[in-house]
């Protein structure tokens, strides 16, 4: 039987994180960021990047699509490829305090390690997005990366190293030929990564099946089966969404009304605009975003 992670590193992990801010806290080391706490709903809904994310207290639950995942302490969460997703975090049974932290992902430093890793099959159904339990080697190198936090001269030297190990032990565990495909050209997970980017680039244009498969490579019924398979979103829905997500930003950030926004974003119909957007968040574009400025002005200011 296989041991689970040490208790006396989860700990540890705590104390290191326990530091921060109640919002999402940049570390000083490359990538990586760590949430303690609170964080403001608005923010929890977002295209969210390529990443693993370790959950170390409290929970978190994350919908794309039609997929729900819930993860729990030493649980991570790996993200393939950039997805709009609501997110929702809670505190633990005892009520201390939400506590993760989180590695961007690039493929470059992926690629780099799979010289050295042995060939792995292709699942036969491949998904952009997963949680499994962490291991305790899993857990031992996220240690040795986070006390770089107290040492900060010696992250420039160390760093790199510890994140290298991070992504062999994900590479090598139950998500590493999701892993893989990130950093794989021609794999089926890379080319709808690639229509992803063009998605994100492009959210507020008239977009062409056809021709978002063509980039692919793939025919129309077999890119829309693998983009649905990998992001649990038709490709219309992912481009609803990044619209919607857009525009509650600009709504926040005081950038026009909600029937300027609506055009800004794409949409041709302010009141189709206003039914999705109250559909996916819960209320109208205007009383969301009001009700999410009180929030963002009452929420205790850190001393």
């Amino acid at each position: 039987m296989t041991a689970g992670p040490s208790p006396q590193t989860l700990e540890e992990l705590r104390r290191l994180l326990g530091r921060g801010d109640d919002r999402r806290t940049e570390t000083g080391i490359p990538r990586l960021a760590m949430v303690r706490g609170r964080v403001p709903e608005h923010e929890l809904a977002a295209v969210y990047k390529p990443m693993i994310n370790l959950i170390l207290q409290g929970s978190k639950t994350m919908s794309v699509g039609d997929r729900t995942l819930r993860y729990d302490p030493a649980t991570y969460f790996v993200m393939s490829v950039d997805l709009p997703a609501i997110g929702t975090i809670h505190a633990a049974e005892d009520g201390a305090p939400y506590l993760a932290v989180a590695l961007t992902l690039e493929p470059a430093r992926i690629a780099a390690l799979l010289a050295d890793i042995p060939p792995m099959p292709t699942p036969p159904r491949q998904e952009g997005f997963s949680v499994a339990a962490v291991t305790p080697e899993l857990l031992d190198a996220w240690a040795r990366l986070l006390r770089l936090m107290q040492r900060p001269e010696d992250i420039p030297a160390l760093a790199p190293a510890y994140e290298r190990e991070i992504l062999y032990r994900v590479l090598s565990g139950p998500m590493g030929a999701m892993m893989r495909d990130i950093a794989t050209p021609d794999t089926m997970l890379h080319r709808i990564h690639q229509a992803i980017q063009w998605l994100r680039a492009h959210y507020a244009e008239p977009v062409s099946i056809e021709a978002l498969a063509g980039r692919a490579a793939m025919s129309v019924s077999a890119f829309h089966r693998h983009f649905k398979s990998v992001t649990s979103l038709s490709p219309l829905q992912f481009q609803k969404q990044l619209r919607l997500l857009q525009a509650r930003t600009l709504l926040l950030t005081g950038a026009g009304t909600a029937t300027s926004v609506a055009f800004d974003v794409g949409y041709e119909s302010a009141t189709q605009f206003s039914r999705e957007y109250a559909r996916l968040f819960g209320l109208p574009p205007g009383r969301d975003a009001a009700q999410a400025l009180a929030r963002i002005r009452n929420a205790p200011h850190q001393s």
